[in-house]
């Protein structure tokens, strides 16, 4: 059969895998947003479903001052003896830390903590034994992937962290990840940055701490020679086999939004790829060491329909799973009910560095896509924006006026802060229709109101994309209210975000 990447699109960035059964169980990186880590399941590996989130508890996930580079990073999950175990780094509040469940779609634990530094932390089983790896770097500033045996019941260091491999010579090594197959020992990461030159390299071994041979053909994964090529930043890889014991790769990436514009706006993507053994244990991935847009396979049934993100309204999607909220939230500041959400501010601000302001958002996953809400007008201002950071995001919204209420577009790209629109609004009207039509290259801002529409111009795209912005995330489309701390709720009804792309 014939699937598309990415098989998981918008900002789900850096991908851990494991199976259980024939179920697929992925989580991802959330960085500032609550909840954190988003847990997915497939059956066929091209189809996805989130099912919630791994830390659901402020005592799993305090975000207290974490901003657009703050918070969760890379995490890993695992499957062993009918547990699984997820571990990762709040780099903001906490360190490395890890956290079981025996119920996938239940609750998980509160967090245990590993006392070793660097990021991407992964554990490996065997024996009865634990083992932690993580990224780091020696007294001569020389990177190298840690590795320490630890009590999976306490976190506790068990033996002394030791440097298993020093990588194959790229900046940035990071998201190390070990594996048994076959009687040998692989241990995968990745260099060149989360950027252009993100690739994957991986080396073999005998024995669990080494020493490891790096494989003679690395990178076994890049698209960094691909110019004009949509998708890039091919890296941070998992490896999974399925139940007919093929292996396969997932991994993150992104899509530039056009093939010669190197700017990305739907943040880092979940992108699937075979992987391949040869008769002296050594694999390869993808095609020819690249991964495509369009993946042909004889190793997933033909039957098998791989499904484009449907629309999403309220009605049909869930707070918590579809929807999150930046920081940790003030819970009294939202309610949501009958198919309507009620937001008020709490005094903060969109453009407040590691704040929590009044906001839901989820993902925007395709780049071509038509957003409207109706919004009722309230004591403060309240509407749609297109958010990437502090820094840089784009409102169309409803504002109390010393005269009455009028819609306004705002467009922060840096410190360069413009308001306009300031459409007034009729005085027998009490709500708006916002419209936010998105495209590769622009955002498209208008609103209904007292039986007119309006245009309120539009605004480039790559303004907002990760190149611009300096972090990692992707654009989160959300629904806010910000201001003075106010009593009032801001009523938001007939969400609806259109794909377009179907």
């Amino acid at each position: 059969m014939k699937y598309r990447n990415p098989v998981i699109p918008g900002f789900f960035p850096d991908p851990s895998i494991c199976r259980a059964g024939d179920t697929y169980y992925l989580v991802c990186s959330s960085f500032q947003f609550f909840p954190g880590v988003p847990l997915f399941e497939s059956r066929d590996l091209v189809n996805w479903t989130q099912i919630g989130h791994v830390l659901t508890r402020e005592s799993q996930l305090p975000l207290q001052n974490a901003n657009s580079v703050g918070g969760i990073y890379a995490p890993t999950i695992r499957y062993n003896e009918g547990r699984f175990y997820m571990v990762t780094t709040n780099v903001t509040n906490g360190g490395n830390f890890y956290v079981w469940t025996d119920d996938i779609h239940g609750e998980w634990s509160d967090p245990i903590y590993v006392e070793q530094g660097g990021i991407d932390p992964s554990l490996y089983f065997e024996d009865s034994k634990a083992y932690f790896m993580s990224n780091g770097t020696d007294e001569q500033g020389i990177a190298r992937i840690y590795q320490c045996e630890i009590d999976i019941a306490t976190g506790r260091k068990l033996t002394e962290a030791v440097p298993v491999w020093e990588g194959c010579g790229g900046r940035f090594l990071e998201s190390p990840h070990l594996y048994k197959i076959n009687g040998s020992y692989y241990l995968m990461a990745s260099e060149g940055g989360t950027e252009y030159g993100h690739m994957v390299v991986y080396a073999k071994g005998d024995a669990v701490n080494g020493p490891f041979t790096s494989y003679a053909k690395n990178p076994v994964l890049t698209n960094r020679n691909l110019g004009g090529y949509q998708i890039q930043g091919c890296g941070h890889a998992d490896l999974v086999q399925d139940p007919q014991g093929n292996w396969w790769m997932v991994h993150l990436g992104f899509r530039q939004i056009g093939n010669w514009v190197m700017h990305h706006i739907t943040g880092r993507e979940v992108y699937l790829v075979p992987v391949t053994f040869d008769a002296d244990g050594w694999f390869t991935a993808g095609v020819n060491g690249t991964t495509r847009a369009e993946m042909e396979t004889d190793r997933i049934p033909e039957d098998v329909v791989q499904h484009p993100v449907p629309d999403k309204y309220f009605t049909n999607t869930k707070i918590g799973v579809d929807w999150c909220f930046m920081g940790n939230p003030v819970q009294g500041d939202y309610a949501f009910e009958n198919g309507k959400v009620l937001l008020r501010s709490n005094g903060t601000l969109l453009s407040d560095a590691g704040a929590n302001p009044t906001f839901l958002g989820m993902r925007q996953q395709e780049m071509n896509l038509h957003i409207s809400c109706t919004v009722r007008k309230s004591a403060q201002e309240a509407g749609i924006t297109m958010y990437m950071t502090p820094e840089q995001h784009y409102e169309i919204a409803v504002r109390p006026t010393e005269s009455g209420y009028e819609i306004i577009r705002r467009r922060q790209i840096g410190d360069l802060v413009v308001t306009d629109g300031n459409i007034p609004f009729p005085a027998n009207c009490d709500a708006a229709r916002l419209i936010v039509e998105c495209s590769n290259y622009v955002y498209q801002f208008k609103a209904e109101c007292g039986g007119k529409l309006y245009d309120l111009g539009s605004a480039q795209t790559k303004y907002l994309s990760t190149e611009v912005a300096g972090n990692f995330t992707g654009v989160m489309i959300g629904l806010y209210a910000q201001g003075e701390k106010c009593s009032e709720f801001a009523e938001f009804t007939n969400f609806i975000c259109e794909n377009l792309e179907k």
